[in-house]
């Protein structure tokens, strides 16, 4: 695998930081800038919205250049969004940087996505996938624990500086390893790219992005609400709550890492079978909810289950997509990932308002994963590069 894709993957690492750290800092960046707790929530669901919004929106911008400035570009945005974000004193600036920040990830990760192909040819697109968004596991693994630790022991605004101290290689890196060409021979003009568009008409790609966001949704739904359903079991006080929510980040990283090595050539393998085993295991979760030791240990599991089935729909939708849309197949993935961890949580909510058991959000995520079987088991096993064309 080509030393660059570890380099995005370290880029990907930083920005996953940033997008989860500030849900262990709300309470000092509340209290530091004058605002109420409701209010500084809004740090992290602007950004969930930029990021649905930013990957078409970037991935239309940075589409008509080369990927080697369209992802240093992207990420030379995020750091400077980083750096007024550690300086400012004013909410409204420090929110504006959050958008930006979540707008410029998008556009990274969209672009990253879709220049997969020419990076590492077609046939190793899967395995390359799962290097990318491990960097998104490892930042729930260590960097948002060493973010908020940062931010208890110098202020949150340490926590911002670490992302720009971690960013600033992966731009030297990217700048370095990215080739001029990358992505030159395809450039093209502003019609070319909104012709892109009609390639979500067609039924496999379709498919493919319905299933990437059910499949995303169905494990945010219960990641969410894990430390909840976590300190609500009579035995388990809060220290048990860094310990589920690591095992889960652990076992979300063994996943995605173990499935990239398979994606390429049994991805339809791996997303019929892990469908159902994803059905089977947040049931056993729901079931088991009460049970401290069964919950650790369905934690580990169902993280790796819900990466390893995420990543590779995740690389299926690019492939899929990338011959009749080569810009912005990447948005695509983009967009569906963060339209699953949106729609997710809030499913997830609205059940436990209805029920008033936290254990519905494990329920929610078992309703998801059987419509994600559904999808699947209806879907032929073909070579995406084979699938019908555009009508115009």
């Amino acid at each position: 695998m080509p030393v660059v894709i570890f380099v995005l993957g370290v880029a990907v690492f930083a920005q996953g930081t940033s997008e989860f750290m500030l849900s262990g800092l709300l309470e000092p960046v509340a209290a530091d800038v004058g605002v109420s707790l409701g209010s500084a929530g809004l740090l992290t669901s602007l950004f969930a919205v930029g990021m649905i919004v930013g990957a078409p929106l970037m991935a239309m911008v940075a589409g008509r250049w080369p990927a080697r400035y369209a992802l240093t570009g992207c990420l030379s945005l995020f750091i400077a969004a980083h750096v007024v974000g550690a300086l400012t004193t004013t909410f409204g600036v420090l929110l504006a940087t959050r958008v930006i920040a979540a707008l410029a990830n998008a556009g990274f990760l969209a672009v990253a996505l879709a220049a997969l192909p020419a990076l590492t040819g077609p046939h190793r697109v899967g395995r390359a996938t799962s290097i990318l968004l491990s960097g998104v596991t490892l930042a729930c693994i260590a960097g948002v624990p060493a973010g908020a630790f940062l931010g208890q022991a110098l202020g949150w605004r340490s926590a911002f500086w670490a992302v720009v101290v971690v960013s600033v290689p992966a731009l030297v890196g990217t700048w370095s390893l990215v080739r001029t060409e990358t992505g030159k021979a395809e450039a093209t003009d502003g019609s070319s790219l909104w012709g892109e568009w009609r390639t979500v008409g067609l039924p496999r790609v379709r498919i493919m992005l319905i299933l990437g966001a059910v499949v995303n949704a169905a494990t945010f739904a219960a990641f969410t609400y894990l430390a909840v359903i976590t300190t609500n079991i009579s035995e388990a006080g809060p220290g048990w709550v860094p310990i589920m929510l690591a095992l889960f980040g652990i076992g979300s990283f063994l996943g995605v890492t173990l499935a990239g090595h398979y994606a390429d050539r049994s991805a339809h393998i791996i997303l019929s079978t892990g469908s159902v085993a994803l059905l089977i295991i947040w049931t056993t979760t729901a079931l088991i909810a009460d049970y401290l030791p069964g919950l650790l240990i369905m934690a580990t599991i169902s993280g790796a289950t819900s990466f390893a089935v995420g990543s590779t729909v995740i690389g299926r939708i690019v492939t899929t997509a990338t011959p009749t849309a080569p810009h912005l197949s990447g948005a695509f993935a983009t967009a569906a990932l963060n339209i699953g961890a949106a729609l997710g949580p809030a499913t997830a909510g609205l059940a436990i308002s209805t029920t008033g058991t936290t254990t519905s959000a494990l329920w929610t995520s078992a309703a998801l994963a059987l419509a994600a079987t559904a999808l699947t088991l209806a879907t032929p096993a073909t070579n995406p590069a084979h699938t019908d064309h555009p009508r115009p």
